[in-house]
């Protein structure tokens, strides 16, 4: 009796990732859940001077492709290599961010994401909704999936410190109720 009450608690604290098709699927999921976690665009040093891998779902996207935030606006992009520059520019009184004639959103900011969402229904035009990078060092030893699962792991582990308190109080009412009989 006592193993299955366990279980069920347990059950109940875990919080799984649901299987998604695409990339797009996996980041409507998981950004509703990290969103509170996320930098502001104002807080640069997150994303400048940074080399940031992109990651896309397409098995047959194999390019290396780097992109690089410089201070003074300088925007670098590398694809395999092969380096082409432009401009990026913050507005503040919106917190959209330009990158040379496209204008994005901020979708999730932290040290190792960097996730955009292009302005406009990009579904609609049968476009990618997000534009995902990711730190270098660590999108170079993950799959897309892989890095999904790291993203949504940030809200699991924000959560197992509540979770735990939780537990901790109820444990110690229970033994306080316990005592006063």
């Amino acid at each position: 009796m006592e193993n299955k009450l366990l279980d069920r608690v347990s059950k109940s604290l875990s919080v799984e990732l649901p299987e998604q098709d695409s990339l797009d699927d996996y980041l409507d999921e998981i950004l509703k859940a990290v969103r509170p976690l996320s930098e502001d665009l104002r807080e640069q040093k997150f994303y400048l001077n940074k080399s940031w891998l992109e990651l896309r779902d397409d098995e047959h996207f194999h390019d290396a492709v780097l992109h690089f935030f410089h201070e003074g606006g300088e925007y670098l992009h590398s694809v395999n290599g092969d380096v082409s520059s432009g401009s990026w520019r913050f507005l503040d009184s919106s917190n959209k961010l330009m990158i040379n004639d496209e204008l994005f959103d901020l979708a999730f900011l932290d040290p190792e994401f960097f996730i955009l969402s292009k302005h406009g229904d990009q579904q609609r035009l049968k476009k990618a909704k997000y534009f995902v990078l990711v730190f270098e060092p660590i999108g170079r030893k993950l799959e897309w999936r892989d890095a999904m699962e790291k993203l949504f792991n940030k809200y699991r582990n924000s959560n197992s410190f509540y979770i735990t308190l939780a537990i901790i109080i109820l444990l110690i009412i229970a033994i306080v109720a316990l005592m006063s009989f």
